[in-house]
């Protein structure tokens, strides 16, 4: 198993595990190697050092591996802070990831039918019920102007799929 520090063109990183390096590069080829928060698929290695388990536990002080199976996020290695990099702090963009899968697990994606589903909703001709999906700008302006709350959610694709 080759475990690689990978980090996308918007400065995410991550990390991958993959079969050798010739599957690595095989993926990425095929565009199947993606960014967990963004979904970019121009991904690039980074540094990083070899790492061996041999059963030993951790060194004290050592942070715990998380979930997140195949994908987990690192640690920046840059000298700057996340916010001058354009990104969010590690534990940050887990949280969130966390958060965007609870939200697609409770919710009932109504597509383009958004509108229409939570005018229907308002004015009660349907069950009120946690909806989410796509809307035009000018489509949420008229549902906030007729008193429909609504709010941009900009989901990661990781949010809706399981990570492998």
């Amino acid at each position: 198993m080759k475990v690689l520090d990978l980090q996308c063109r918007h400065g995410h990183i991550f990390e991958g595990w993959f079969g050798s390096e010739d599957d690595f590069q095989s993926q990425r080829e095929r565009g199947l190697v993606q960014c967990p928060m963004c979904a970019d698929s121009h991904i690039e290695k980074r540094l990083s050092a070899p790492r061996l388990n041999l059963g030993a536990s951790a060194p004290a002080g050592a942070p715990a591996a998380g979930p997140g199976g195949a994908l987990a996020q690192r640690q920046p290695q840059s000298q700057g802070s996340a916010v001058e990099a354009g990104m969010l702090p590690p534990a940050l963009q887990a949280a969130w990831l966390e958060l965007a899968r609870k939200i697609v697990a409770q919710t009932e994606d109504v597509g383009s039918r958004f509108a229409q589903e939570a005018r229907r909703m308002h004015h009660g001709e349907v069950q009120e019920r946690a909806i989410r999906g796509q809307a035009t700008p000018d489509e949420a302006m008229q549902l906030l102007e007729e008193g429909i709350a609504v709010m941009p959610l900009p989901l990661p694709p990781a949010a809706k799929e399981t990570l492998q």
